[in-house]
């Protein structure tokens, strides 16, 4: 036997309150209106064929496949066509206003920060004796223990202990300036001298190191690095006002 519960706009806003997800609400909502009124002070429009290729693909990676699946999408969601629409084109201004303001600064950016997207394979075991770390470094630069032997016996973690240790490709901005410094200045494939952090004494395997490309994979990324940041800042200079039944409250970012 199936019960019928009725939920209005009142309670919807007041389980958004209650699973503290009005700040993401109001973040989503600063985020279209900088868009929509940055996209008008630079005249981006999006055009009739624009919005309908986009409208197809968001069916497709959705797999609406038909206009009932569509329909069912939208009931689902409480949208109208028309705030579909909405949808769809913000995310085409989005698209649009990154590509005016950064396309022509992702070369540069990419020459300037190029260090950083040096990358490297590694395989990574960390310790929490140096001692140990040591003695290990040695029994492995001296083939009486493999790699993968020290991960089985020594890591916690299972999916990390099933890999060897691996970690994959890692970019250097991403490891600590000691472990960077060894890891870019190995010849590999090269087992560092053990490094001690705040974290343990890290045993390192360098597999290989990669000079990444500027192709559209690594543009894309660039690009996007650079919009979010222009979009943190421009939501970090508003101050909002919310206005409640219960009363007005400021908030400022």
């Amino acid at each position: 036997m199936s019960t019928a519960i009725s939920i209005s706009r009142e309670d919807i806003f007041h389980q958004l309150k209650l699973s503290c997800q009005i700040p993401s609400v109001i973040k989503g909502f600063m985020t279209r209106k900088i868009l929509v009124s940055t996209a008008e002070i630079l005249n981006i429009k999006v055009e009739p064929v624009e919005l309908q290729q986009a409208a197809d693909n968001f069916r497709l990676i959705n797999k609406l496949k038909s206009a009932e699946q569509t329909w069912s999408w939208l009931q689902k969601h409480s949208l109208s066509l028309d705030e579909f629409e909405e949808l769809i084109c913000t995310n085409i201004i989005s698209t649009k206003l990154s590509e005016h303001l950064f396309a022509d600064k992702i070369e540069p950016f990419f020459i300037e920060k190029k260090l950083d997207y040096l990358s490297a394979f590694i395989y990574e075991i960390v310790l929490n004796d140096e001692d140990l770390a040591m003695e290990l470094f040695y029994a492995l630069t001296e083939g009486e223990i493999s790699f993968p032997e020290i991960a089985h016996q020594y890591i916690q973690e299972p999916e990390l202990r099933r890999s060897g240790g691996y970690r994959g490709m890692v970019l250097r901005k991403d490891l600590k300036p000691d472990i960077s410094a060894a890891v870019f200045a190995s010849k590999p494939p090269q087992i560092l001298k053990p490094i001690v952090t705040a974290k343990g004494v890290h045993l390192i395997l360098v597999e290989e190191l990669v000079q990444l490309q500027l192709d559209e994979k690594m543009r894309a990324q660039i690009l996007s690095e650079l919009f979010s940041k222009w979009l943190k800042q421009q939501i970090e200079q508003v101050e909002v006002t919310l206005n409640f039944d219960s009363g007005t409250t400021t908030v400022c970012h």
